[in-house]
């Protein structure tokens, strides 16, 4: 008597996710999830429509790891605790970059997500518009600051030393003096992290908001 656990969109979608882990979104089709599951391709078609159903339901999946606030949070440590959740799930899940704005389904917890943060927002005397451009503001920063972590051509303090090394031929300080600078003060000896980065840019962001905020970008009620 077979064993198997019964085939289910979530073991469906948890396979998925093993698959795109390995090969990148590119892998992800019927067949690949069906192998991963031990199982035919026609099998995935009780549970899922296709391909672009199963394609949401990763992008849904991606946000059901998100941390989201609470809707009466105070809305900056609220945003900064989103912001880090975000970057942490991205980072472990790199084929989601590409995926997660660019589905059209109404996936529940993309919804959900999307509504809780700037509920966070508004509650918090945001108006709609200030509201819209924080949300767009962060995310922009967290999902350029990870594209840009998983592509840095070097990893660790001693990758970082290293790439200057090799450089340091094609850097000479008469020609690019503020380069060499920057590279003699932050990471010759300093035990250079790029992800070091994350948290002071995003004060950065949430600076820039918090003086609009205080300009004027409240809600008034009538």
């Amino acid at each position: 008597m077979s064993t198997r656990a019964a085939l289910s969109r979530e073991r469906i979608v948890a396979a998925a996710v093993e698959v795109a882990d390995r090969g990148g979104l590119a892998h992800v089709s019927m067949r690949n999830v069906g192998r991963e599951l031990g199982v035919e391709a026609m099998s995935l078609y009780h549970h899922l429509g296709g391909k672009d159903d199963l394609l949401d339901a990763l992008a849904n999946w991606i946000f059901t790891r998100i941390r989201l606030p609470g809707l009466d949070d105070p809305w900056r440590p609220a945003m900064a605790a989103r912001a880090a959740s975000a970057r942490d799930t991205l980072a472990a899940h790199p084929w989601a970059l590409g995926l997660v704005e660019s589905r059209r389904g109404p996936a529940p917890a993309l919804l959900r997500h999307h509504d809780t943060v700037l509920g966070c927002l508004r509650r918090n005397g945001f108006s709609v518009a200030l509201a819209a451009h924080a949300f767009s503001a962060i995310d922009a920063y967290v999902y350029g600051f990870v594209l840009t972590e998983l592509n840095l051509p070097f990893e660790g303090p001693s990758g970082a030393e290293e790439l200057v090394g090799e450089l340091e031929q094609f850097l000479p300080a008469d020609e690019y003096p503020y380069l060499t600078e920057l590279i003699g003060e932050q990471v010759i000896g300093r035990e250079y992290a790029y992800g070091d980065e994350f948290g002071y840019g995003l004060e950065l962001v949430l600076d820039g908001l918090a003086d609009r905020f205080a300009a004027g970008g409240y809600r008034r009620e009538a």
